[in-house]
């Protein structure tokens, strides 16, 4: 059986540093990996940067004369319909590409992409799935951002979401699934995480149980699953800390010459270190519940996200794995199940 073509559309104007390093992780992507690119943003500002990076007439370019800018949300989404993540949505849509990544805001994005592209069915929202650096592998995070105020019948379909995902992208048989939670116990937490707690052990996925904050990066759970207000806030602290605690690392081994000297037998492994713990290793978000592949990547990503970002999507598009777990979620899709 041919192997499927994937086409991913990159919204260009979207980012703190579009378009110009946007249009650089996309070139890379396209030089580099082989991978077919089409950039959506305002053309003459495209077309000038790919002068540049001398691919001006072999990466496609579709003009968008509106843009969404980082400031703004869901309402500047749907009301520029010729916007780069609008246009980018409906060549998805349309099949003209095969999955859609952007850096622009991330309100925007998912209310453009729920609108254009639709849930797949059964889903009650979207979810965005980041993978963390975990040991000893790493394990999915989400809700980080999509919905803010989900309820525990739209946790339960994270769950789902969050556990196909992860047997693809890490290949984890049986993943386990935990809930962010301020206590190990079933009763602790507010009223979402308690109520949330007795859905997800009656779920059809390996619950084990409420995981806290200090334990994420411990492989406490393969999923874990939270709503999109604290799973973003928990997302940005650990890339902000893991940050520091790399730069204080890196300081601490550079600040005296005998302290470089001892550091230069093992400078290969800090190097690995420091590129596990950057965000842009993993490229970006996959928005999972839709009915086609979106991957959103960090507001201030440079080239070498973008390029991540293009790879991941893809591979998702690829393997089809968005919509592998909507016959299970299905059942779980008409209301909030009654409180326990």
């Amino acid at each position: 059986m041919p192997e499927q073509r994937v086409r991913v559309a990159v919204d260009a104007m979207g980012g703190d540093h579009a378009p110009a390093e946007i249009v650089a992780g996309a070139v890379a992507a396209a030089r580099d990996h082989g991978l077919e690119i089409v950039l959506v943003g305002k053309e003459p500002e495209v077309r000038r940067l790919l002068t540049i990076h001398g691919v001006d007439g072999q990466v496609e370019v579709v003009p968008a004369d509106q843009e969404v800018r980082m400031h703004e949300g869901a309402l500047s989404a749907w009301r520029r319909t010729r916007s780069s993540v609008a246009i980018g949505c409906e060549l998805v849509r349309s099949g003209q590409a095969q999955a859609l990544v952007s850096a622009g805001s991330t309100s925007a994005v998912v209310a453009a992409a729920t609108r254009r592209l639709g849930t797949a069915p059964g889903v009650l929202r979207p979810a965005i799935a980041v993978i963390l650096p975990t040991r000893p592998s790493p394990m999915v995070l989400l809700d980080v951002g999509a919905t803010a105020d989900p309820s525990p019948a739209m946790l339960v379909q994270f769950a789902l979401l969050g556990t196909a995902y992860a047997g693809a992208t890490l290949g984890v048989a049986d993943p386990r699934v935990g809930l962010l939670s301020i206590g190990a116990e079933p009763e602790k937490g507010n009223r979402l995480a308690r109520r949330a707690h007795a859905h997800l052990a009656a779920a059809p996925v390996r619950f084990v149980g409420n995981v806290e904050g200090g334990d994420l990066l411990a492989g406490a759970a393969d999923v874990v699953v939270t709503d999109g207000f604290t799973g973003n806030v928990v997302l940005k602290s650990l890339e902000g800390a893991l940050r520091f605690a790399v730069t204080e690392i890196r300081d601490a081994l550079t600040a005296h010459p005998v302290a470089r000297l001892a550091a230069l037998p093992h400078r290969g492994r800090l190097r690995r270190l420091a590129s596990r713990f950057d965000p842009d290793t993993y490229g970006g978000a996959a928005l999972l519940g839709l009915s086609q592949t979106v991957v959103i990547v960090h507001g201030a990503a440079r080239a070498r996200a973008v390029t991540n970002a293009c790879l991941l999507a893809r591979d998702l598009a690829g393997t089809g794995v968005v919509t592998q777990p909507l016959a299970e979620l299905r059942p779980a899709a008409g209301q909030d199940p009654p409180d326990t």
